[in-house]
């Protein structure tokens, strides 16, 4: 397969890029800044600069051209302020959806979080709130649209603890945590599993192995 990946130097992502590689599969990460492409060929990606802030849908679509799959692993991250969450986890995951339909690639993982759907308490933060209305909204516009076979996922807290091969996803699980190695193998399983496709799981980390879990998520 030729997965292209939006966010393509996040921790996420370059955890999938490496898994990709590892058994023969060709991965692109599209990146902002020109010196992350290291790290991306470090992980056996290749490197895409492209904003997706600024860019068309035809730019975009464009990357797409030869995928069989697109994930959206994107996000503002910490430190940015509720503008960018906006502009990155709600507006760019539209544009990057919108950039795969046009480039007629059906099979769309979507990285959102857990939280997201929810009613946010009054004295949340007003940056994280933003970050859960923003994902909110990018998943309402993914899960609309019937030209693309999708899947959303909900991680819990995330953790770069070594990973466990081990999982609940389901489409409601109680909140806790989940590495990010388990996340990205999770992605790697639910792109060779078409019947989770049109299914939002939240994911922790749990009993089950990540094969088991993904073939016959509760």
């Amino acid at each position: 397969m030729r997965i292209v990946i939006a966010g393509g130097h996040g921790q996420i992502a370059l955890r999938l890029e490496r898994l990709l590689a590892r058994r023969g599969d060709e991965s692109a990460g599209i990146v902002r800044h020109p010196e992350q492409a290291g790290d991306l060929l470090a992980a056996g990606a290749e490197p895409v600069v492209c904003d997706l802030e600024t860019a068309s849908v035809d730019d975009v679509a464009r990357h797409l051209g030869a995928a069989d799959a697109a994930v959206f692993a994107a996000g503002a991250g910490p430190g940015s302020g509720a503008a960018r969450k906006e502009t990155v986890d709600h507006a760019a995951a539209v544009l990057f959806a919108d950039a795969a339909e046009r480039a007629g690639v059906r099979r769309f993982l979507i990285v959102s979080s857990m939280g997201a759907d929810r009613e946010i308490p009054l004295d949340t933060d007003p940056v994280f709130a933003a970050y859960l209305h923003a994902k909110t909204e990018a998943d309402t516009a993914v899960r609309a649209r019937t030209a693309l076979d999708w899947t959303v996922l909900r991680p819990g807290r995330l953790t770069n603890d070594p990973g466990t091969g081990r999982v609940t996803l389901a489409d409601h699980v109680e909140y806790g945590s989940v590495t990010r190695d388990d996340v990205a193998a999770v992605l790697l399983a639910l792109l060779d599993e078409p019947r989770t496709a049109g299914r939002t799981l939240e994911l922790v980390n749990g009993p089950t192995p990540i094969a088991d879990a993904v073939g016959a998520p509760a």
